[in-house]
């Protein structure tokens, strides 16, 4: 993909990203929550937009920027999401981290369903859905945070300026 074509998608992303989290005809604080609860389930394993899409209709808040920020949260942060989920499961738990981080590996790669349940599995499970959750909520609560402010900001500016989108 050549520098003009990867700039055209970005901003078309941009321009979606914006029009579906700052024109939305919704409370900043519903949109935030909309977006915080994406991002919850964006980030624990095995969820994802439809669990977004739940969350956002049980606690009726924004579907639309929960849909956005589980996407934008679904694959991208897997990675560092799983390195600080075991990292934080190991504190709560007080277990060696990397011991944790080589078991996991281990049993990723000798995966079979019937050892899904047994004792070791969870030993090692545990720590890291424990870490998981940590993780994913507190994530969630820090875009809640950051996005009411851009909004409040945002829709401050434009009452300012006299323009009412929202």
């Amino acid at each position: 993909m050549d520098k003009e074509k990867a700039k055209s998608v970005f901003l078309k992303i941009k321009d979606f990203l914006y029009e579906k989290l700052f024109k939305i005809n919704d409370t900043p604080q519903r949109i935030a929550f909309g977006f915080g609860l994406g991002v919850f389930a964006g980030i624990l394993p095995g969820t994802g937009p439809l669990a977004a899409l739940f969350l956002a209709f049980v606690f009726r808040a924004n579907r639309a920027s929960a849909l956005a920020s589980s996407l934008l949260t679904n694959t991208w942060l897997s990675l560092v999401t799983f390195l600080l989920a075991i990292k934080t499961g190991s504190a709560i738990f007080n277990v060696s981290w990397p011991s944790l981080k080589s078991d996991w590996a281990l049993v990723i790669s000798n995966w079979h369903w019937q050892n899904f349940f047994s004792a070791s599995i969870l030993k090692i499970a545990l720590p890291v859905v424990t870490g998981y959750l940590v993780i994913s909520l507190l994530l969630a609560a820090i875009s809640y945070v950051v996005l009411l402010i851009i909004l409040k900001n945002s829709l401050s500016i434009n009452r300012r300026r006299g323009n009412n989108d929202y």
